[in-house]
């Protein structure tokens, strides 16, 4: 068991305290990674998904594979915008909707960062143990994509 960080370290009862603890963890190991290459960790998730995806998704389909509301992913692409490592298209059948196109900078952008987190992801892993860090991830992501979790009503 890890040694507590302070005195004040407590343990409430409560799942959604405990997610953020640790989600907050995570994101100063990846963060300090992938900031070497001018990232945070929320733009090289973001260039992850774009450079995964079968096709150029809507921000809509963006927005609910990251789990974001839209105004929150606006916020995130518009420096990735700027910096020419996306770009924004209109849908040819629907104005309204764009889709979240990953350029030739932006995919070039993403395996240089996709190094600098792969020394995070390894780290995590030595310290928390490859196997458990796999069941650690299918457990998150069925919290992540289980929507009776989004709110107390149906």
């Amino acid at each position: 068991m890890p040694k507590p960080l302070n005195p004040l370290r407590s343990d409430i009862p409560c799942n959604a305290t405990a997610m953020r603890k640790a989600s907050r963890r995570l994101t100063q190991l990846y963060d300090d990674a992938v900031e070497q290459c001018g990232l945070r960790s929320t733009q090289f998730t973001i260039l992850a998904e774009l450079a995964f995806a079968s096709r150029a998704p809507t921000m809509a389909e963006l927005a609910a594979t990251l789990v974001m509301d839209r105004s929150a992913l606006g916020h995130n692409l518009r420096p990735l915008e700027r910096d020419g490592f996306i770009a924004l298209r209109e849908a040819e059948e629907d104005r309204r909707r764009r889709h979240v196109i990953l350029t030739p900078q932006g995919r070039a952008k993403f395996q240089e960062a996709a190094r600098l987190w792969e020394i995070a992801q390894k780290r995590f892993n030595e310290v928390f143990g490859e196997s458990a860090a796999g069941r650690l991830r299918t457990t998150l992501l069925d919290i992540a994509y289980d929507e009776r979790l989004g709110k107390l009503k149906d």
